[in-house]
């Protein structure tokens, strides 16, 4: 087989979540502790820190893994989904996966992997390990796939264990309530590891503060700390400038009033792995990933402008949480007309999405290229039924050039929804 051909046996030849829903998902560490048994338990090899929730997850998973290259470490990072490529998944010090290692893998092991009867996450998942230890790394940063207690990746014992915020999603799968879903996202905090949490409901607080007490877990909450003392947005040039109590001013290239919350995450996190003498408090270090995430991991589509005249922008949101902070800032750019280019799949919460999406937009509705994306028609008549207004289009490409036909030079292009939308409009290389 070659590249191509192994990425088509892994997407449709096994169970995928990603391309078929609940329906490719299966619950469950005996697949995986089999997998890893094969392997010889590569994971034990490296250091490792395990990162979960609703939202952020992604962010902060590439930001404490450029601290820590920026630190001096050979950094393995396991994220999932990717935007354009598989090799996006697993990267070490920034480099994806090697085409090649990909191959071979799959071609030692495939009957193996039908034997077992792995999923497509089981897969990626040992394949990341085993590359990590085959190159020898210092620290993976390994981001859960789905929930927590019962995902593949949570074989590890990592150093840290972070959470980022709870809120519903996936509640086919995790639950239906906050508290079932931050049970299941706490499933990674270990015995005797220190677990930082992001954000917290009384309830999800509840659900960790238990679990944590349960495992001698040590733990904080970062929302509880006055770490960041101020945080200013600087819209022209799309970065956000930080005070900070330990860490001083430094800028971060993520932008978006969501990345305020993961920026306070990820301080607390540094300053737990500077206590277990992983880092050093070094306040260049910190600077130095804030700035050149993106650079130094090869971090994507979070608010990021691909383009100008018009402005361009694509991000990854795809649920309440995260429409929460993009309706919001949306609405609030200033100049000409906002265009917004507009999908979603079909198990999210679409109509508690729309109802966050702003007003004054003139919508593009459109399908992302999967099994699960939401039937544009269906999607339009929610939309409306929510106070939106626009027109149907097959493709996200067809979408996109609606868009930039219909817009004028001040004017702003949003493309979002889905990961997956994101993902057809990149392809194109827009």
């Amino acid at each position: 087989m070659n590249y191509e051909d192994t990425c088509d046996w892994l997407f449709c030849k096994t169970a995928n979540f990603e391309h078929q829903g609940q329906t490719g998902y299966k619950a469950g560490l005996n697949n995986m502790l089999r997998l890893d048994d094969c392997y010889g338990h590569p994971h034990r090899d490296f250091k490792c820190i395990h990162v979960t929730g609703t939202n952020g997850k992604g962010s902060v998973s590439h930001t404490l893994a450029a601290i820590l290259q920026s630190s001096g470490y050979k950094v393995g990072l396991y994220t999932s989904p990717h935007v354009l490529d598989f090799s996006e998944r697993i990267r070490i010090n920034g480099t994806p996966i090697s085409k090649d290692y990909v191959v071979r893998f799959v071609e030692e092991g495939h009957k193996q992997f039908e034997a077992i009867g792995c999923t497509f996450f089981e897969i990626a998942t040992a394949m990341a390990f085993k590359y990590f230890s085959d190159e020898q790394v210092d620290i993976a940063v390994v981001e859960v796939g789905l929930g927590g207690r019962l995902d593949s990746t949570n074989i590890i014992t990592p150093i840290l264990s972070v959470i980022t915020n709870v809120s519903l999603e996936h509640t086919q799968i995790l639950g239906n309530t906050v508290g079932q879903i931050a049970f299941e996202k706490g499933g990674i905090i270990k015995d005797g590891v220190p677990v930082v949490i992001g954000e917290a409901s009384p309830e999800s607080r509840r659900v960790f503060v238990s679990l944590a007490q349960h495992h001698h877990a040590p733990i904080c909450f970062a929302e509880d700390e006055q770490e960041i003392r101020s945080a200013t947005p600087i819209a022209d040039s799309s970065v956000i400038s930080y005070e900070t109590v330990h860490w001083g001013a430094f800028r971060g290239e993520l932008y978006g009033t969501y990345q305020i919350k993961n920026t306070r995450t990820i301080l607390k996190a540094v300053d737990v792995l500077v206590r277990l003498g992983i880092v050093k408090k070094q306040e260049q270090v910190v600077k130095e990933a804030f700035a050149n995430v993106s650079k130094i991991t090869g971090l994507t589509a979070r608010w990021q402008t691909v383009a100008t005249s018009p402005t361009v922008i694509c991000d990854i949101g795809h649920n309440i949480a995260a429409w929460e902070n993009l309706g919001k800032q949306l609405a609030a750019l200033k100049g000409g007309k906002l265009h917004i280019i507009f999908g979603m799949v079909s198990d999210k919460d679409v109509n508690g999405v729309l109802a966050l999406a702003p007003k004054n937009a003139i919508y593009y509705f459109t399908q992302p290229s999967t099994h699960r994306a939401l039937p544009v028609q269906r999607l339009r008549e929610a939309a409306v039924r929510s106070g939106l207004s626009g027109d149907c289009y097959a493709t996200v490409e067809e979408a996109y050039a609606a868009a930039q036909k219909a817009a004028q030079e001040s004017d702003y292009i949003f493309i979002g929804g889905s990961n997956y939308v994101v993902s057809d409009f990149l392809k194109k290389g827009v």
